[in-house]
């Protein structure tokens, strides 16, 4: 079986080299691109699994390659590179689509960490059992990778899906944000529960309208739940 393609964009050799390497060892296939405006017809082209983008590029910087991609429907998953460790850096990549992100400077393993949690969770999906989940006027099927509110289909990212199936599978049930990021990203890393906040406000607004709502339980985390 071939392995996956990651492409990383980064217009530092030296990152570029590194994380390269570290890929290689794991049997991933590489290619890289220099700037926003190579990323995006690399994309295109190559098709890859996962993106590795860097937020300061030449020509395009990152969150406008991330929003372009984003904006033509196209699913890849993103990794996006902040030199800063800042939150607004952090939260505006996520709003744009970005299914993770890593500070600079990274260490190495951790980049191939999140890039196999992130693959293995497209795995998983691919070969999830068929079954239907129904709450309220909410349906969410599992193989064809769709949800509904009564007639309404709901235009859900990857990541998105992903949340919204593990809090669906259980109604009622109190997640916390470090179970959440266990179960829908597939990895356990301190500081990362913005990223569960920002999807979770993307999905109150998809379902908005619905007799299905995500309640916030005030220093716990999140439930499903159907209202009358």
């Amino acid at each position: 079986m071939t392995a996956e393609l990651i492409l990383l964009v980064d217009d530092e050799p030296s990152i570029v080299s590194l994380a390269r390497m570290y890929l290689e060892r794991e049997n991933f296939r590489v290619e890289a691109a220099a700037d926003g405006e190579a990323a995006i017809e690399a994309v295109k082209r190559l098709k890859p699994a996962l993106v590795v983008l860097d937020v300061m590029l030449p020509k395009l910087d990152g969150f406008e390659v991330c929003r372009r991609l984003r904006a033509t429907d196209n699913t890849v998953a993103i990794i996006m590179l902040t030199a800063r460790d800042e939150d607004i850096d952090k939260i505006l990549g996520l709003e744009l689509g970005a299914d993770d992100y890593l500070t600079k400077p990274f260490n190495p393993r951790e980049l191939v960490a999140r890039v196999k949690a992130i693959l293995r969770r497209t795995e998983r999906a691919a070969g999830i059992s068929a079954d239907v989940i129904r709450l309220a006027d909410l349906t969410v099927d599992a193989s064809r990778r769709e949800a509904r509110c009564g007639e309404r289909s709901l235009d859900l990212r990857t990541q998105e899906f992903e949340l919204l199936l593990v809090l669906a599978g259980q109604p009622g049930r109190v997640f916390t944000r470090e179970q959440l990021l266990q179960q829908a990203w597939g990895f356990d890393f301190y500081g990362q529960t913005r990223t569960v906040d920002v999807h979770i406000a993307h999905l109150r607004k998809r379902l908005s309208g619905s007799a299905c709502q995500i309640e916030t339980v005030t220093g716990i985390g999140y439930k499903l739940v159907a209202v009358s």
